[in-house]
Formats: C-alpha cells, structure tokens, sequence
C-alpha cells in the first residue's frame, strides 16, 4: 500500500536470476562472508551493534577494488 501511495513500482527479480541484481548480491555475498559467517551471536542487539560497526568499517576504512584499492573514506578526502 504504501508503494502505490507514493506511486513506486515494485520490480522483483526472476527466481534464480541473481545477475539482475548483481550490486545486492555482491553486498549480501560479502555481509555473508565477512561478517555473518565469522560471529555467533548471543542477543539481537549484540548482532545489531557488530552490524553497525562492520557497516561503518565497510563504507569508510576498507579498501574497495571499484574504486582504485583505496577507502571510501579517503577517496571522500580527495575530492
């Protein structure tokens, strides 16, 4: 309701066509591998605060290869 409230078109992708949400997957793919798979969890808010934490370090200090090998962050600085 709210989607057509704000006229937003929904488009899903086809089951087992992950190729046409290739930015998504490549996201959830590294969630999955540097950051889900390394922690056991004992409460919601602990898992919530790790996520946060990894987040910050993934759009700030970790190198991304997309964009030259260097951080986000010092990428923000040079320009």
């Amino acid at each position: 309701n709210w989607t057509k409230k704000h006229k937003i078109t929904l488009m899903y992708i086809q089951p087992g066509k992950p190729t046409q949400n290739a930015y998504v997957e490549r996201f959830n793919r590294t969630v999955r591998h540097e950051w889900l798979d390394m922690h056991a969890f004992e409460s919601v808010e602990e898992a919530q605060q790790q996520a946060t934490e990894w987040l910050w370090n993934y759009n700030n200090e970790r190198p991304h290869s997309a964009i030259g090998g260097i951080p986000p962050r010092q990428l923000m600085n040079v320009a």
